[in-house]
């Protein structure tokens, strides 16, 4: 069983923030699927039935205390941190480059910090670039995408959302392939 997490904050004056892609990353997941979200273990969930049962998580704890919901839900199905894979907004990448990790630190972010307490450091992470602060980080993450922006965040979501799912199915190789289209496709514009 595995389990992929996207990190962003519940309520609707977060839905299209900078720090709600990994939210934006689930609801393309699950719009392709057609699946239907229940609440649980502090958040939302989705069961996805791939290769191996995949369960979907957006904790509804805000981004800061994400590592709560992931830790009920991966001690419930008992889910080793090897099967995580947990998609984050990442200031320090170019707007609309995505990298995947299979363990790591939490460069900065409150949410990986969060989880990283609970659970250590040997879970994967597919970070998100939604490019470098033009102000105060904390107000820059809850900003909205300016249009063009929005046009480059919208297809690195696609792409980021097709590489969970190749994660799911069969593993961090079969996500990078994906991920590195989505990095030359970016290199282009």
């Amino acid at each position: 069983m595995r389990l992929i997490v996207g990190i962003g904050n519940p309520g609707p004056q977060y839905i299209g923030t900078r720090h709600n892609v990994g939210f934006d990353v689930m609801d393309t997941i699950s719009a392709d699927r057609n699946l239907s979200w229940k609440s649980g273990w502090s958040g939302s969930f989705a069961e996805l039935a791939a290769v191996e049962k995949t369960i979907l998580l957006k904790p509804a704890t805000y981004v800061n205390l994400s590592g709560r919901s992931v830790h009920e839900v991966s001690a419930f199905f008992k889910i080793p941190t090897s099967e995580i894979l947990v998609v984050v907004d990442d200031y320090n990448l170019p707007l609309g480059k995505l990298r995947l990790r299979s363990t790591g630190s939490d460069g900065g972010h409150k949410g990986l910090v969060s989880i990283i307490s609970v659970l250590g450091e040997d879970f994967t992470r597919l970070r998100v670039g939604i490019g470098a602060p033009t102000r105060d980080p904390a107000d820059y993450v809850l900003s909205r995408f300016s249009p063009v922006e929005r046009e480059t965040i919208d297809l690195s979501v696609r792409f980021a959302a097709d590489a969970a799912l190749a994660w799911a199915d069969g593993g961090l190789d079969a996500a990078t392939k994906v991920i590195s289209g989505c990095n030359a496709a970016a290199e282009e514009d």
